[in-house]
């Protein structure tokens, strides 16, 4: 008999590192002997394959996920004046990016089943003013992305894919990353495919933005010492490309894992009616795409949000809130002014969702003590009820 964990974590990255242990020291021995710790093979040929997996032409490091959303908007020239259309249910990097060039970031409201952005609302959104949009590819599944590229082009505003946690996701079977102008990725260590420190990457088709990326990344040099725009100093050091490359070899393995994960989470917590519809919604997946996993996100209706994180950490089960304050009520967003009846999905979700842990090396003995802890915490509601 298998003795019910005592803890469960909402994430382990040395449990899911530890396998490549030596193959992270061998590819890190090399850099150190080559002494290239910039600019280093390892970082091209990670461009390389990044592209390759994502269907891009062409992937350009940077220094973060961040970045990559900051670049993009900086090589297509936005600032004051201009308008960007971005979720406000999102990570603070999608947002952020926009108000640091001047521009104004108009948010647009979510799906209730996917959290990803509402292709209508976003459509209305579209002024004259418009100058990109940022889908963001939520918890690693692909938000409508046909339809939003569609949408752009017939009023030729280029989008920008927010990819960060959604590598190796898919819509239509074509890969995050390569439908829009530019792809962002994200190789933070709690990414599917995540670094030992912070890493980004950008992707595209169109070998002249590719090539204007990489100059604004690079302190808009070129050459040495001469600087034809004002860029910044972004760079994916050879160390995390050398880490990362180990990492990309495995991450179809990894996904498959999460994606187990998932069906097992959906399996115990319908099939066995643990809890009722009513209480608690599963994750939504779109047929037209392909769900990678970064998060495994639950709704939890009637104002028990709180009360049930709260019951599972008494557990010793990890939990996580993404994201609990939508970006329109951000303090540093307020000077927007922005009428948040305007978008109720995205106020819905922030106080309703609720993360448990999915990460590959999750055992099914860890799942089934989440599990049981979420049974246990309706039991104990009903039973207040019925006293």
């Amino acid at each position: 008999m298998v003795q019910a964990p005592k803890n469960v974590p909402l994430l382990d990255i040395n449990r899911d590192n530890r396998p490549h242990r030596d193959e992270f020291i061998e590819a890190l021995t090399e850099v150190v002997d080559s002494g290239r710790f910039l600019f280093g093979p390892d970082v091209v040929e990670l461009e390389k394959e990044v592209a390759a997996h994502s269907q891009a032409d062409h992937g350009i490091g940077c220094a973060s996920g961040s970045d990559a959303l900051l670049l993009a908007l900086m090589a297509l020239g936005i600032g004051p004046g201009d308008e960007v259309i971005v979720p406000s249910f999102t990570f603070f990097a999608s947002v952020s990016c926009v108000t640091r060039l001047g521009a104004t970031p108009i948010f647009a409201d979510i799906r209730p089943d996917t959290f990803n952005i509402d292709t209508r609302h976003m459509e209305s959104l579209i002024t004259e003013r418009t100058r990109a949009i940022i889908p963001v590819h939520l918890f690693g599944q692909c938000a409508e992305i046909d339809r939003i590229c569609q949408v752009a082009g017939q009023h030729d505003v280029p989008v920008i894919e927010d990819a960060a946690q959604a590598i190796g996701a898919a819509y239509h079977s074509r890969p995050a990353g390569s439908w829009g102008l530019v792809g962002c990725f994200s190789f933070y260590p709690t990414k599917n495919l995540g670094g030992m420190g912070d890493g980004g990457m950008m992707t595209s088709c169109d070998s002249e933005m590719a090539d204007r990326l990489r100059l604004f990344a690079g302190h808009g040099m070129r050459p040495r010492y001469y600087h034809q725009v004002v860029g910044i100093n972004s760079r994916l050091d050879t160390f995390q490309a050398a880490v990362l490359r180990v990492k990309l070899r495995h991450l179809g393995d990894a996904v498959e894992k999460r994606t187990a994960i998932a069906n097992r989470y959906k399996e115990l917590l319908s099939d066995q009616q643990l809890v009722g519809p009513d209480e608690l919604t599963l994750p939504y997946v779109d047929p037209h795409a392909f769900h990678v996993w970064n998060q495994f996100s639950i709704r939890v209706a009637g104002g028990q949000r709180d009360a049930l994180r709260a019951h599972l950490a008494d557990q010793g089960v990890g939990s996580e809130i993404y994201y609990p304050v939508p970006m329109h009520q951000q303090e540093c967003f307020e000077f927007l002014g922005v009428d948040g009846s305007t978008l109720p999905e995205t106020e819905r979700a922030a106080a309703e969702i609720l993360n448990l842990p999915v990460f590959p090396g999750l055992t099914e003995a860890e799942q089934c003590r989440v599990v049981d802890s979420i049974a246990s915490f309706y039991q104990q509601q009903s039973a207040r009820i019925a006293a």
